[in-house]
């Protein structure tokens, strides 16, 4: 399949522009010979209306046909083959083998939204029948599911060009609850991009689905991604990156005539506490795990841990000789940018440069690629950490700061320093656990979700994977960008009162023709609804 540059605009491909931009290859500095071209005012207004004209059919397309428009997506992904992953592996550094993961982890996460809406029990219908003659006022008949909320835009991510991208965890939800949804393709990765698009555009002719149901615009600066977010017809706007840039689309979203939830997923440092007694029968090991976590993936995921907190014991001693042993073997690796690898030395250096900072261990192994970054582990006290802010903000890359505090009670301060996070890791033996109540219930505040002796990388994808956080990790803690319950960001409660049985959505209908879990007078059921 060839890639062609253009945006999908429903079923059509156009390049009206003049601006244009092409695909750079970070390990070779050099760029590639395609073409995309940034849509323009006039193609932005086409896709906003076309997914406005497909959003009340979409809604209307029966869940097991829009289950096999997601499988049927899942089928031309993997049809794809290797130009797909040999794409993606040039366009972003990645190795292959990460590459085929989160190709697999990305059509997994497709296969369980068809089956979830296939299935159909997610609309979470409730009924509570009438009670004509309840007094001192008759009880109306209530019936209440969720629907979609109608146009969805998606910002494609630089650090997962597939389970975070085109096909990914904004949009395979987002299509799962009946919404039409527009990309902003990520000019990090564009060839990857333009081959998913034109995936999911076949699979949309295959199904039958409406035209407008999806849409890709290409853009390398910022105008396309504000008009889409600004535009009437846009409903809601699925994120993830930067705090700045998250914050940007958030403000936009609340300063429309109509406001939007704009979900975005900001980042997070991840922070993880190691006990003294844990310290002291593990210092090896917890090195050896820390040093792989903080380096994973150059320490672009969204959940390496950036800070590792520790109270004053003998036992750190022999732990910090092992960190540095391990963070000194890593490997220099390819960054996804070159912005990207700059901002990493630009922010890795002013930490650097701060007052009372020791150097714990960095990357020895020499640089053999263009936009590669070397491993970076400081070390400073309580008192400094929390008397300096710059040591207390995320740097996107393959870099931690260690925090020995002298106490518990200082631990307990500088954790209640710390921001929202998507994670916050907790390492202790189950004794020691035990007599931690309060700090246990400080650190389960600060985070979406908890670890126990256990690194924070690694986002299983499963109904009980909460991947969120209170601000700034995300702009709103309630919802999970991972998992089932991801799907709930792009619909809302509709109750209908009073309606004739024969006119109420299939899943509210006393027969339950879909045969799906209810819950009827405060009662879970599969049952018919008797009347009278």
């Amino acid at each position: 399949m060839s890639i062609q540059g253009k945006n999908f605009i429903g079923y059509q491909l156009s390049a009206q522009g003049q601006k244009s931009f092409q695909s750079y290859v970070p390990a070779e500095d050099k760029y590639l010979p395609e073409t995309f071209f940034s849509a323009t005012p006039s193609e932005t207004e086409l896709a906003m209306a076309l997914a406005q004209r497909a959003a009340l059919p979409y809604a209307a397309v029966p869940a097991i046909q829009r289950a096999g428009f997601l499988k049927a997506i899942t089928e031309e992904i993997s049809a794809l083959g290797d130009e797909l992953l040999e794409r993606a592996h040039l366009e972003t550094g990645l190795p292959m083998a990460r590459l085929q993961g989160e190709r697999a982890r990305t059509i997994n996460q497709l296969l369980q939204f068809a089956d979830l809406v296939a299935e159909g029990s997610w609309v979470d219908a409730t009924i509570d029948t009438a009670v004509p003659g309840r007094a001192p006022a008759p009880k109306p008949d209530l019936r209440k599911k969720q629907v979609p909320l109608g146009p969805v835009v998606v910002f494609g991510s630089s650090n997962f060009p597939f389970a975070y991208s085109v096909a990914g965890v904004d949009t395979g939800p987002a299509l799962a609850a009946g919404n039409p949804v527009i990309v902003k393709a990520h000019p990090a990765h564009p060839g990857v991009s333009d081959l998913t698009a034109q995936a999911i555009v076949t699979a949309a002719k295959k199904t039958g689905m409406p035209e407008g149901v999806f849409s890709m615009l290409f853009d390398n600066g910022f105008e396309v991604g504000t008009a889409l977010v600004k535009h009437p017809v846009t409903k809601a706007v699925g994120f993830t990156g930067s705090f700045k840039g998250g914050m940007a689309l958030y403000k936009l979203g609340q300063e429309r005539e109509e406001p939007i939830p704009v979900f975005a997923e900001m980042g997070s440092v991840n922070p993880v506490v190691i006990l003294p007694e844990k310290m002291a029968a593990s210092a090896l090991q917890l090195a050896k795990t820390l040093a792989s976590s903080v380096t994973l993936g150059v320490g672009q995921f969204c959940t390496n841990p950036g800070l590792v907190f520790i109270i004053k014991s003998e036992a750190n001693a022999e732990f910090e000789a092992a960190y540095r042993d391990e963070i000194e073997q890593v490997a220099q690796a390819t960054m996804l940018t070159k912005g990207i690898c700059e901002n990493y030395v630009r922010l890795s250096g002013q930490a650097l440069a701060q007052d009372d900072v020791q150097v714990v261990g960095k990357t020895l192994q020499p640089v053999t690629a263009f936009n590669q970054a070397e491993a970076l582990i400081l070390k400073v006290s309580g008192d400094t950490f929390m008397s300096n802010p710059t040591l207390q903000e995320e740097v996107f890359g393959p870099f931690s700061v260690l925090v020995e505090f002298d106490s518990p009670e200082a631990l307990k301060k500088g954790i209640a320093l710390v921001k929202g996070q998507l994670t916050i890791s907790l390492f202790a033996d189950p004794a020691e656990a035990a007599a931690q109540t309060e700090l246990i219930g400080l650190m389960a505040s600060k985070a979406g979700r908890f670890i126990m002796n256990g690194v924070p990388t690694g986002v299983e994808v499963c109904p009980s994977m909460h991947h969120g956080g209170p601000f700034p990790a995300a702009t709103d803690a309630r919802f999970t960008s991972v998992g089932r319950h991801a799907i709930y960001r792009f619909t809302r409660p509709q109750s209908y009162q009073d309606w004739d049985d024969a006119l109420l959505p299939e899943e509210l209908q006393n027969a339950n023709p879909l045969g799906i879990l209810r819950l009827v007078n405060n009662q879970w059921s599969k049952d018919a609804v008797k009347q009278g």
